[in-house]
């Protein structure tokens, strides 16, 4: 195991923590939903508090992978309960303790109990569980260095999902009560099949990596392979990587695969959404960073011009789909599709800009899509409607809802002064130097969300007064709680990035180490 072991587990404690959490949550009795929602706060926050103490302790100077803890599991196959940070891993799990106790408040009332034909009772201890089983799950795949340790979390994770999808869905729903539970329960399924499917895929490459190097130990096998002591023949790496690769898509996810997005976060809560765009759909991407460039680096290399063309597709393709939507929520999770595209692009573009700035994608992007959706949440639940031909005149009525939902969407569009322009000037920046044509056919993807987003808040937010908005209550006490931390990481990551830059770098700089890539050098014509 590389880099220094640690005396006490952190790694293990920050993902234990919202683990019991979730287990007392669960067991607070069905009349003390409050307690069970004060608990579930209260847990998240001492999550997040953890999480800044191991980015506090994470040098990001030191060794690759820090904080690490290696302990027996399952002896006879090899198999390791094997944790460890890089730079890459604590930014993303500090973005998950961060946004999880927002998720929390953001839903303080998604799972109340509610009469209605089909559905008599919320289990508001069970929502509220689930969310922190996700969060512990989650974490620890960003500090998995084990290899089947981190497919066994890849696959779990799907199982609180499918219920927080398909048990909790959106109440704002135009249908009757029993379609509104047939669409939750389609987008459930088709959820947790896509994730299946993907996850089955891998679990075939993960046996054949196991045959082929005879552990599963991330770092012995990278090392290995950098050494030579551990050679594959080209056809048995590229098979492995695409198995990999096509696991790391689904949930990406990247175009075709990304069908059960709009489905998912069309129907689930607002809080719900975020918590599958924002943190879990992370886990994709961060694995292909991880895993497939520092396992398969040839195959990777091999794979990149196709995964080029993919990412722009769906950037373009996610972007297009978005501008024509009539749901709120749809367009959102549309328009996540085409941040996905870009966060691949860099992983793929092999530069040092493309890497770091699609890491910092990954956080931005989890930051401001949680501000949007969110916000849009508390909309959609005042009107009980998601169409976006339901509202009009807004701002006039609700002016704090309105500013807040225009700041959201100005983040999406990567407007200069918010963090996402740093991350999608890097990706598109990194891009250029080594595929100056996808870089030039992915600014296309920016013209589009300027599009969208503001044709979303013209014709919500402004325009003549709906009589059905007339009565519309603006922010309260809570959800300006919940908004206005996002904003303002919004705004201070937009002009001072350098905090996260600082940790992610040095890992960026191994992974570009990984696949033996360098940096093009700019062509300078000579002066005549």
């Amino acid at each position: 195991m590389s880099g220094s072991s640690t005396v006490f587990p952190l790694l293990t404690v920050t993902a234990a923590l919202p683990a019991a959490g979730a287990i007392l949550t669960a067991a607070v009795p069905a009349a003390r939903r409050t307690a069970a929602k004060w608990l579930a706060l209260l847990v998240s926050l001492g999550t997040a508090v953890l999480a800044a103490l191991v980015a506090v302790r994470f040098e990001p100077d030191g060794a690759r992978y820090q904080l690490t803890e290696s302990h027996a599991w399952i002896e006879d196959f090899g198999v390791r309960y094997e944790l460890g940070v890089d730079g890459i891993g604590v930014a993303l799990i500090a973005l998950t303790a961060l946004l999880i106790p927002f998720i929390v408040l953001a839903g303080w009332h998604d799972a109340d109990p509610l009469e209605t034909r089909s559905r008599r009772w919320r289990p508001t201890q069970g929502f509220f569980a689930l969310i922190l089983m996700v969060e512990a799950m989650v974490i620890l795949s960003f500090a998995a260095t084990d290899v089947f340790l981190f497919y066994i979390l890849f696959e779990a994770m799907l199982i609180p999902m499918y219920f927080l999808i398909g048990g909790f869905g959106d109440r704002a729903h135009t249908g009757s009560d029993e379609n509104a539970a047939a669409q939750r329960s389609y987008a459930a399924v088709k959820f947790l099949l896509y994730n299946l499917v993907g996850g089955l895929i891998m679990l075939a490459a993960v046996i054949g990596l196991y045959v082929v190097a005879g552990n599963f130990s991330l770092t012995e096998i990278a090392e290995a392979r950098a050494s030579g002591s551990l050679e594959m023949a080209t056809e048995t790496e590229r098979l492995l990587f695409l198995g990999f690769f096509f696991a790391f898509a689904v949930k990406a996810p990247l175009w075709p695969l990304h069908t059960w997005l709009p489905n998912a976060m069309g129907e689930a809560t607002a809080p719900v959404a975020v918590l599958i765009t924002a943190v879990v759909d992370k886990v994709g991407t961060f694995a292909m960073l991880r895993f497939c460039l520092q396992l398969f680096p040839e195959a990777s290399k091999w794979a990149t011009p196709v995964i080029i063309v993919l990412a722009l597709i769906s950037i373009v393709y996610g972007a297009l789909l978005a501008v024509g939507q009539r749901d709120i929520k749809r367009l959102v999770a549309y328009a996540s599709i085409s941040h996905f595209g870009f966060i691949v692009m860099g992983i793929f573009a092999m530069t040092s800009q493309g890497q770091s700035g699609a890491t910092l994608y990954m956080v931005n992007h989890g930051i401001s899509t949680a501000a949007l959706m969110l916000v849009a949440g508390f909309l959609i639940t005042r009107r009980g409607s998601r169409l976006i031909a339901d509202y009009g005149g807004v701002q006039k009525v609700a002016p704090v809802l309105a500013g807040t939902f225009l700041v959201g969407g100005l983040a999406t569009l990567s407007l200069p002064g918010l963090a996402p322009f740093v991350s999608e000037f890097l990706v598109l920046v990194g891009t250029f130097a080594r595929y100056p044509v996808a870089g030039i056919i992915a600014t296309t993807g920016i013209v589009l969300a300027a599009l969208y987003t503001l044709v979303l808040y013209q014709r919500t937010m402004t325009g003549p007064v709906k009589e059905e908005v007339r009565a519309m209550p603006d922010l309260k006490a809570r959800e300006l709680v919940v908004v206005a931390p996002l904003i303002a990481l919004l705004l201070f990551l937009g002009v001072y990035p350098k905090p996260l830059t600082e940790i992610v770098d040095p890992a960026v700089r191994h992974t570009m180490s990984d696949v033996q890539q360098k940096d093009p050098r700019p062509e300078v014509e000579a002066a005549k």
